[in-house]
């Protein structure tokens, strides 16, 4: 029963933390959820080659209303690039198909890979002065541009978060406003999380190693306990995003990254 509590409260707290960052920063909330419950499930003896996935798809899952809140809460600020977010929204999805896919037939241990690698670059991004100059004034349209949205929903959807951490950079790498890059990704994480939490339901449905509560790969007690926490916190996240210089903070997330892709190298290496 104690052991059952904390694990609750650790989630609560996994949720708030996720939530603000998701709304602050713009790199989603799954960067800290994704690794919390990798934790957490290996705490309740889940199986080890599973265990990712349930992480991927339980993050994607509490995505849905952050995403709302979030993306929402930027259009208030006329942060949100609608016509941008037409024009992609088809690629995205295709890419959150294809990344849930994947996901689902490959073992746990490549999940962590990968979400160790893109982890390391996001926190090096992070961490050192890195802002490179746009190279255009505005977002390339056209057919040569799609596989950039395709990547991008597809490898959110291996790691089980918005798109933030790698839509926001190539944004403002193409010229779009940083606070106008953000608010569009916080719409791209609907796009992702959406076909990829449906996709995880359907593709882990039945599987006898499943912890109790959950849908397909979808932990529902891991919902429960992240969703409402999110959704209630991202707003915060991003009144301080319009009101603060967040370099400090920026630095500390960063080498919270480094010591999360560590520790999901091990977890790969030792399968």
């Amino acid at each position: 029963m104690f052991e059952l509590v904390m694990l609750c409260a650790a989630m609560l707290l996994t949720g708030i933390v996720g939530g603000i960052l998701a709304g602050l920063l713009g790199v989603g909330g799954g960067l800290i959820i994704v690794p919390m419950l990798d934790f957490a499930l290996g705490f309740m003896g889940v199986d080890p080659s599973i265990r990712m996935q349930i992480a991927v798809a339980t993050s994607l899952a509490t995505i849905i209303p952050t995403a709302i809140s979030t993306s929402r809460a930027h259009y208030k600020h006329n942060a949100v690039d609608l016509d941008l977010a037409k024009k992609w929204a088809p690629w995205i999805f295709i890419g959150a198909l294809a990344g849930t896919w994947v996901a689902s037939q490959v073992h746990s241990r490549v999940l962590s890979a990968v979400f160790a690698c893109v982890a390391f670059l996001v926190a090096l991004k992070l961490i050192l002065p890195l802002d490179a100059r746009a190279v255009t004034r505005k977002v390339p349209a056209g057919p040569a541009i799609y596989p950039v949205p395709t990547l991008i929903g597809f490898i959110s959807t291996l790691m089980g978060i918005g798109g933030g951490s790698l839509s926001v950079p190539i944004l403002t790498f193409f010229g779009e406003a940083i606070h106008r890059a953000v608010g569009t990704s916080a719409l791209f994480g609907l796009l992702i999380a959406v076909p990829g939490t449906l996709g995880f339901m359907i593709t882990g449905y039945g599987n006898p190693q499943l912890p109790f509560g959950s849908i397909g790969f979808v932990n529902l007690l891991g919902f429960a306990m992240i969703a409402p926490t999110t959704y209630l916190a991202a707003p915060l996240g991003v009144r301080l995003a319009h009101a603060m210089n967040k370099r400090h903070l920026t630095l500390l997330f960063g080498v919270f990254l480094l010591i999360v892709s560590v520790r999901m190298i091990i977890r790969a290496s030792q399968g």
